[in-house]
């Protein structure tokens, strides 16, 4: 239902509810790539840095998830079971989401470098501001809504 449901609504701005909500559905991206470039072994995972070997892939994540959901069909699955490793650092380019709701993040974490990679250059102003008006960071912190540059 998951896939199907960000198929129906790439049309409009969907934004993640944190980051691994975020890492989930850029790797169903990644699987469809898998999915479609390498049909014969796909390896339903995705390792760290594998997507940024496919710095040119120009596939529309319409036709990514089809082919999770033409996956699953063919194998007679109601539910796809992977791994990732996704890292999503500076030079990534989002593939479904456009925006991310997220807490303040540790610095020097990969949650801050997946923030930056998002948020692009502003990355350092939000949280300027964040620590000039005594924002609370980590699980249990303010929040902040970054749209993807």
């Amino acid at each position: 239902d998951t896939i199907v449901n960000v198929l129906t609504h790439l049309d409009k701005t969907i934004v993640a509810v944190g980051t691994t909500s975020l890492r989930t559905l850029e790797s169903l991206y990644w699987l469809g790539l898998k999915l479609l470039t390498q049909p014969a072994n796909p390896g339903l995972e995705i390792h760290q840095w594998e997507p940024y070997e496919y710095k040119g892939a120009q596939i529309p994540a319409a036709d990514a998830l089809q082919a999770l959901l033409q996956w699953l069909k063919l194998k007679n699955k109601k539910r796809l079971l992977s791994r990732t490793q996704l890292m999503i650092a500076p030079g990534y380019q989002a593939r479904i989401a456009k925006g991310l709701i997220t807490n303040f993040h540790q610095p020097r974490s990969t949650l801050l470098l997946l923030v930056a990679a998002l948020a692009g250059k502003d990355w350092k102003k939000i949280y300027d501001y964040a620590l000039q008006h005594d924002f609370r960071f980590l699980s249990y912190g303010d929040g902040s809504l970054v749209w993807f540059s």
